[in-house]
């Protein structure tokens, strides 16, 4: 059994819901909780993944679109919920107290032989959370929901074979919006989210030559165009594959292992 591969998807990503899976052969964990039971388990079918696979649910906020389906979900499956006191204390709902893991910044969690490590990122929120989700010596990035490019980020996207990465928004796309003042200065103003060329940014200067896949999220259904964001990143993408995780629907199911010397850089 190899311990250096991991199987990811994004089950839907966007403001509209958020929820990614990460597995390797034996155990799965999922990042955030943002589609109902029902819709989780149907796209779960449709890729042949089974939740019985699934250990536990980490809570990167407690925005509706990453929460909304967690209660019936970890209830369902009696799966533990690793979160910050801050995001629980932020969130609307009754989550059951039997499944409540309290989640520490910079601690990793072992789940099976997943280790999950949460760290702090820049948000609107109570104690916001990034993940990185580590198999053997192959590690994967669950990096949204990002105000600004932080240096803990930083560091952790140079150790990622594969990320799904925040790129919310065009800023022409936002500039011309319908969206009030306010509202585009909540998403623009350092703590909401990041837009394609700060995306862009991270990727050209920080993407380690092992980075095997890159995974668009987030992004905004009425700032941002799929096509557009795609064609930008694969201007400079060399050997990593750039794909756009869907508001709409589940993406595949990717592979991912450390290829062989891949660290000579």
């Amino acid at each position: 059994m190899d311990c250096n591969t991991l199987y990811i998807t994004s089950l839907n990503s966007g403001s509209n819901g958020n929820c990614y899976y990460i597995a390797n052969e034996e155990d799965a964990i999922l990042v955030d909780a943002g589609i109902s039971c029902r819709e989780t388990e149907k796209r779960m079918l449709r890729l042949g993944l089974s939740m019985t696979k699934v250990r536990a649910v980490f809570i990167s906020h407690e925005h509706t679109d990453h929460v909304k389906g967690l209660c019936t979900l970890a209830a369902k499956y009696n799966l533990p919920v690793h979160v910050t006191s801050g995001t629980l204390n932020g969130c609307r709902f009754n989550l059951r107290q039997d499944l409540i893991k309290p989640l520490y910044s910079d601690q990793p969690v072992q789940i099976g032989r997943l280790t999950v490590t949460g760290f702090l990122k820049i948000h609107d929120a109570s104690e916001p959370h990034s993940f990185v989700i580590a198999c053997g010596t192959t590690k994967v990035g669950v990096f949204t929901d990002i105000g600004m490019a932080c240096e803990p980020l930083i560091h952790h996207f140079k150790q990622c074979h594969a990320a799904f990465l925040e790129a919310n928004y065009d800023d022409e796309l936002l500039s011309r919006s319908a969206y009030p003042y306010f509202l585009k200065k909540r998403i623009s103003g350092g703590k909401g989210h990041l837009s394609n060329k700060q995306a862009l940014e991270v990727f050209i200067n920080h993407k380690p030559k092992f980075m095997t896949h890159l995974l668009l999220s987030h992004l905004s259904k009425d700032n941002n165009d799929p096509q557009l964001v795609l064609e930008l990143f694969k201007q400079h993408a060399g050997d990593t594959e750039i794909l756009v995780a869907s508001r709409h629907e589940e993406t595949e199911v990717l592979t991912i292992f450390e290829p062989i010397a891949a660290h000579s850089f």
